[in-house]
């Protein structure tokens, strides 16, 4: 008697909570309606995030570009190739190499970003940081 009690008692709190936060999921006003579109291209908000996204994207090129040593890059994942090919693991090898290929294609998508950010940054500089004032 007393399991059902505190299993009731438990159901009612786990049904007043999600009821509450229904409310307050559907008064918050939620998502904006599809048809309504952006105002602005969001330059201030990008100009802001510039230098985090050039460390961001160093930091990718820089760990691509490391050794054998370096968890994620692409001599690692080379190495991890050479070995599952000289165990004679041919669905490994062709799994990792469909990854090795994907993860040089990141290398020249990387570096087209660095220099276009390169352009945003020069833009940002010369236009007050995006503000439209």
């Amino acid at each position: 008697m007393r399991i059902a009690r505190t299993a009731a008692l438990a159901l009612t709190s786990v049904t007043a909570l999600l009821t509450a936060a229904a409310g307050t999921a559907s008064a918050g006003g939620g998502t904006p309606s599809p048809d309504t579109a952006p105002t602005g291209d969001g330059a201030q908000a990008l100009c802001k995030r510039v230098p985090k996204i050039e460390k961001r994207l160093e930091r990718a090129l820089d760990r691509l570009d490391g050794d054998a040593t370096q968890r994620g890059s692409i001599a690692r994942l080379e190495k991890r190739v050479e070995n599952a090919k000289a165990a004679g693991h041919t669905e490994i090898e062709t799994f990792l190499n469909d990854k090795l290929t994907f993860r040089r294609s990141l290398v020249p998508t990387l570096e087209k970003r660095q220099k276009d950010l390169t352009a945003v940054k020069t833009w940002c500089k010369a236009n007050n940081n995006g503000s439209e004032k």
